[in-house]
């Protein structure tokens, strides 16, 4: 493979990673909060991007993703927790109904108008990944002498990555609801401890792959809470 093949498969593969991270999060946030709310805060992300990618250019490589990491991170954490606490309730208590019951919209979520829950998450989310991207094109690219085919390799995995999403999108709204919200407060609560550690100086030592041991992690949790759940409430239908 050439020198310019290499510089277009790294970045590629190195962009799919992050590209993956932020399709997750909007995906998630569409299936459990509303999918319009949750676009608009994608395409504010990327609006925002853009700007500050035409604006500093080859600074981007000066700006401390740390702090942006934690904020995140934190943000992640809050919502995640929640879902993830509901969604446990739910599946102790309904198991997986909802594979054919009429969809039930959550309280806390707007009949009309913006859902700036979804619209933040996915904000934010659609932010921090793409200036991840980002930082990924600058660096390698300019220490390779190849910047044009960095950015190339870059856009190409958001594209492909987003068509693959898009088209998970109708599968991903079959689950049932009392799970799909168990899975994404998992991947919420993941991502968020995973960034806002991170944020804060942890050195993960697989890099992102250890993602996939905090959701094995806190999805053995929620296993286990589950069965704590639905005990309880046995116990409780036996007093009675």
């Amino acid at each position: 493979m050439t020198g310019a093949g290499v510089v277009l498969l790294t970045t590629f593969l190195a962009s799919s990673v992050e590209a993956i991270e932020m399709v997750i999060i909007v995906l998630g946030v569409g299936a459990t909060r509303g999918w319009r709310s949750a676009l608009i805060g994608a395409a504010a992300g990327f609006a925002v991007l853009t700007v500050i990618v035409a604006v500093l250019g080859l600074a981007l490589s000066a700006i401390p993703i740390g702090p942006l990491r934690v904020l995140v991170g934190a943000l992640l954490l809050l919502f995640g927790l929640q879902w993830f606490r509901k969604g446990i309730a739910r599946v102790a208590e309904r198991g997986l109904a909802g594979m054919r019951e009429p969809e039930v919209q959550d309280a806390d979520v707007p009949a009309s108008g913006i859902d700036w829950v979804a619209f933040v998450l996915s904000f934010k989310g659609v932010l921090l990944e793409g200036l991840e991207i980002a930082l990924i094109v600058v660096s390698f690219g300019v220490s390779a002498g190849q910047l044009g085919l960095s950015v190339a390799g870059a856009t190409a995995a958001v594209v492909v990555i987003g068509v693959i999403g898009f088209a998970l999108k109708g599968v991903v709204t079959r689950i049932p609801r009392s799970l799909l919200q168990l899975v994404v407060g998992t991947l919420l609560t993941s991502f968020g401890t995973f960034w806002a550690l991170e944020g804060l100086g942890v050195s993960w030592p697989q890099s992102d792959l250890d993602i996939v041991a905090l959701l094995l992690v806190y999805g053995l949790t929620a296993v286990g809470y589950v069965r704590l759940e639905q005990r309880r409430a046995h116990r409780m239908m036996e007093v009675a």
